[in-house]
């Protein structure tokens, strides 16, 4: 009898990754934990790629979806629906957007493919502003405004995209000015490009880029750019499907650590809120939200089950204060991680803020991305017990810790200690 790995590969495309030379079958999980199909335990610090936002079967998530499932699994947006209007509420409240209005999608690729429909046609232009080292889904207008060549598979886009410098504090041409003077050099390029095009729709940014390997800008430059934007009329979408619903520690959104010129226009979100369910979704001021003269409907977004997914998900969020968790327990994680790579010279970086870090490796004494040491790193922490995941611009160099918020410091000093063994060992 085949593999299940060989069934994989005969029928799933090519194109869709696997982690690990030999593949393993998660089947099923706890809390922190997730075991595999050979019954092996792991300590998980990727959480699905940061979906499983609180903990693996959660007992008020799976109570809270099977209740509704024994009363209605879906029936569209065509029909009026008490959990989407109950979720869209607390969302809407939650944002920070006055007079908000909640869209909800199935993906985050839906919810920016939707948050890109609604700039364009509020400021009826095709013109995206989008950031090097971006990434922001797979769909093909999402493919078009990604700035990391590993996941844009082609050039063709319905839109034109300019990409705009700042996403990575240390790299690039501004890398060794001081946080201000890096600020005033990404201004002045965006200056200067709004001096070369037409009418520009939208900025999307990542405040901390995901699959880019968890870089980010210094604080304050979103809301620097943003000054430049309200004078162009230009909208600001933060894309939060990664750094949403307080992963990173010192905010519930990521947006608000670029906050002093008001928050963004249109929020998208998707990713943790479901803790597994397929939610996401756009929040956008009402003008803009509803400026589509169309007909429009979904038929999977906001599914009751999902809805109800999401708000026994928030409330748990909320009641137990995961924010504040993954900000005293990241920073302990990071502090370890930090101590564990000391001397290891493959290690160029450890950057991150909350339950968000990121360890980029580089060919020793050198910038040169090393995608081999990642993957052996990737293999050894596996071999330990312990699922990260990966990532990073120019090439997949980057190792990305992204536990379930409710993480304990015992389980993060467990997780640090197998990744520096993994570290050292190879």
């Amino acid at each position: 009898m085949s593999s299940l790995f060989d069934r994989h590969k005969a029928v799933i495309p090519d194109w869709v990754a696997l982690y690990y030379r030999d593949p393993i079958e998660i089947t099923h999980g706890e809390g922190r934990h997730v075991w595999d199909a050979d019954g092996r335990r792991y300590l998980d610090f990727f959480g699905g790629i940061l979906t499983t936002m609180t903990a693996h079967a959660l007992p008020e998530v799976t109570k809270a979806v099977a209740e509704q499932a024994g009363r209605i699994i879906h029936s569209s947006t065509l029909y009026l629906n008490r959990p989407m209007v109950e979720l869209a509420e607390r969302i809407a409240g939650l944002s920070g957007i006055p007079d908000a209005r909640v869209f909800f999608t199935t993906s985050g690729t839906e919810a920016n493919d939707a948050a890109l429909l609604l700039a364009t046609a509020y400021r009826r232009s095709n013109q995206i502003l989008a950031m090097r080292n971006s990434y922001h889904g797979r769909s093909f207008s999402t493919v078009g405004i990604t700035g990391n060549r590993a996941w844009s598979p082609t050039s063709l886009s319905p839109l034109q995209t300019l990409y705009v410098h700042g996403g990575v504090r240390t790299r690039g041409p501004y890398a060794q000015y001081t946080d201000e003077r890096f600020i005033e050099a990404c201004v002045a390029d965006l200056e200067d490009l709004l001096g070369h095009t037409r009418e520009v729709a939208a900025l999307i940014a990542e405040p901390v880029q995901g699959v880019g390997g968890f870089t980010a800008p210094p604080d304050g430059l979103y809301a620097a750019f943003r000054r430049v934007l309200d004078r162009h009329g230009i909208l600001w979408i933060s894309d939060e499907v990664q750094t949403g619903w307080g992963r990173t520690g010192e905010h519930f959104w990521g947006w608000q650590a670029h906050g002093q010129a008001g928050p963004p226009d249109i929020l998208t979100f998707a990713k943790g809120i479901g803790n597994g369910m397929s939610v996401g979704g756009v929040v956008a001021r009402a003008e803009i939200m509803n400026c589509l003269d169309a007909n429009s409907i979904s038929t999977f977004g906001g599914s009751p089950v999902t809805m109800a997914a999401g708000l026994a998900n928030l409330s748990y969020l909320l009641e137990h204060d995961l924010q504040g968790n993954a900000r005293r327990v990241g920073g302990l994680l990071i502090e370890r991680i930090r101590a564990a790579c000391a001397g290891v010279e493959a290690v160029r970086e450890v950057r991150g803020r909350g339950l968000m870090i990121g360890i980029e490796l580089t060919e020793p004494g050198t910038d040169r991305a090393n995608p081999d040491a990642a993957s052996a790193v990737l293999e050894a922490a596996r071999e330990n017990g312990l699922l990260i995941g990966k990532g990073g611009g120019h090439n997949t160099s980057t190792l990305r810790i992204a536990p379930p918020l409710s993480l304990t410091v015992a389980e993060a000093e467990e997780g640090a200690a197998m990744l520096e063994q993994a570290l050292r060992g190879v």
